[in-house]
């Protein structure tokens, strides 16, 4: 449609996207529409707006809905059957009981971030979010605990390591695109990673879970809830079973760092198990050995309990859907190029400058993946002229912009909103505060050691 009122470009584009957004918002929390249509609606007119063809709107948002769900409706899916085998075995209720024993009642939300730190290591966010929301619906009701003050310290460490530590996938990029070392990396990551996500996972949880009550979602309640009087699984092997595609996915992470041109065939057999999808199947199946037939389940059990978790995600899988299709219609419409142009042009500390592309691309596009790759690609040539820069600490600040503010473009935001049971501006308030606070006070330490190395 042009520009404005003689507005450049990139300025009418950011226009548009902030009135789209605060349509999108209105209609979902204010209105009540339903998120999938609404995201649907917002999507087609972002595009029209922002001047796209409108086969083309259509195409982007077909394609962004098909490539966010290409991988992670597989994964909520086989997560989904996984959480169901513990629930129904009592592994869930097993390792909550064994971490309220060990920690005590009162503590019991600093062992769920360092759950969520161990367990996102080597899984992407999502991954990791529905191999751990059986422990938090059980924790919280054996506790009596807030929903929030379990699952955002499990959130933090999770969402930390996505944006902070290698050997994820996001760090890695931005490594071999700025030529860090990646055993100083890890160590800065790590320095930064733990005090980052004890302040906006135990600390921020405590804060919020007093102010916001919720109760899981019935079905998925239903479907997590302890089952009364029976003999639990053990502890070792429960915990085996959850970590089994932490440790395949772990394995094949190894061997891409160890081999990185793949020229072995045990590389590429560790790389292939390691494969998130994969190692999730692997870990479903095993499941239904240790958690299903070792527990006295019939084939007929373990067929019913398969079959019947996956009605209450399918409206989660539409929504996260949705939520690409929008997010791929911001990317192709060209507002993620205009806001990393726009941070180009600032004359700012390299290490912060890192930190805004990164930032602003995010807040645009929703995906963290996405900021870190394209950030990468516009920080590292001005960090190539910066002579004396700590590239590893350069990489840090661009995860950590990566991972700022969270809101109605990012499928996690949709993802936890569903899972938690929460409107709109619940999420905003907890989801999105502690993604902000883990983006901004990363920023802050980085600054701090780049002062020190």
């Amino acid at each position: 449609m042009g520009t404005l009122f003689g507005m450049s470009h990139n300025a009418t584009l950011l226009l548009w996207t902030l009135i789209v957004i605060v349509f999108l918002v209105l209609l979902i929390s204010k209105y009540k529409w339903n998120p999938f249509v609404t995201l649907l609606i917002s999507a087609l007119l972002l595009g029209l707006l922002a001047g796209m063809k409108p086969l083309d709107v259509v195409s982007s948002i077909t394609g962004g809905l098909g490539g966010t769900l290409g991988t992670i409706a597989i994964v909520i899916g086989l997560g989904t059957m996984l959480g169901k085998m513990m629930a129904e075995s009592g592994g869930a209720e097993r390792i909550a009981t064994t971490l309220i024993d060990r920690f005590g009642e009162q503590r019991v939300h600093w062992a769920m971030m360092l759950v969520g730190f161990i367990v996102g290591i080597p899984v992407f966010f999502e991954v990791g979010v529905i191999l751990l929301i059986p422990i938090v619906f059980t924790v919280a009701k054996k506790t009596n605990m807030s929903l929030l003050q379990i699952g955002i310290p499990i959130l933090a460490g999770l969402s930390t390591v996505h944006g902070l530590v290698p050997p994820h996938p996001a760090p890695m990029i931005a490594i071999d695109a700025y030529g860090a070392d990646l055993g100083r990396t890890i160590l800065y990551s790590l320095l930064v990673g733990l005090p980052v996500a004890i302040i906006a996972g135990p600390l921020f949880g405590k804060y919020i879970g007093k102010r916001i009550a919720l109760q899981p979602p019935a079905e998925l309640a239903e479907q997590f809830a302890v089952k009364e009087g029976r003999k639990l699984p053990s502890f070792g092997m429960t915990l085996f079973t959850i970590l089994l595609p932490v440790i395949l996915m772990l394995i094949g992470s190894l061997a891409s760092i160890i081999d990185p041109k793949a020229t072995s065939p045990i590389t590429l057999f560790c790389e292939f198990i390691g494969h998130e999808i994969m190692a999730l199947l692997i870990a479903v199946v095993f499941s239904f050995f240790s958690l299903g037939y070792s527990r006295g389940f019939s084939k007929h059990d373990i067929s019913k309990f398969t079959s019947e978790c996956l009605a209450p995600i399918a409206s989660i899988v539409l929504i996260i859907g949705a939520g690409g299709a929008f997010k791929q219609v911001l990317i192709n419409s060209g507002v993620g190029q205009a806001i990393a142009e726009m941070a180009t042009g600032a004359n700012i500390n390299i290490i912060f400058f890192s930190w805004l592309v990164a930032a602003l691309i995010r807040v645009a596009t929703g995906s963290a993946t996405v900021a870190m790759t394209t950030a990468a690609g516009i920080v590292a040539p001005v960090l190539a002229l910066t002579p004396g820069a700590n590239v590893e600490l350069a990489v840090l600040a661009t995860g950590a912009g990566s991972i700022v503010l969270s809101h109605v473009n990012d499928a996690g935001f949709w993802m936890v909103k569903e899972f938690f049971n929460m409107s709109v501006p619940q999420t905003l308030k907890s989801w999105t505060a502690m993604e902000t606070i883990l983006s901004v006070v990363g920023l802050v330490l980085i600054l701090i050691l780049s002062f020190i190395f």
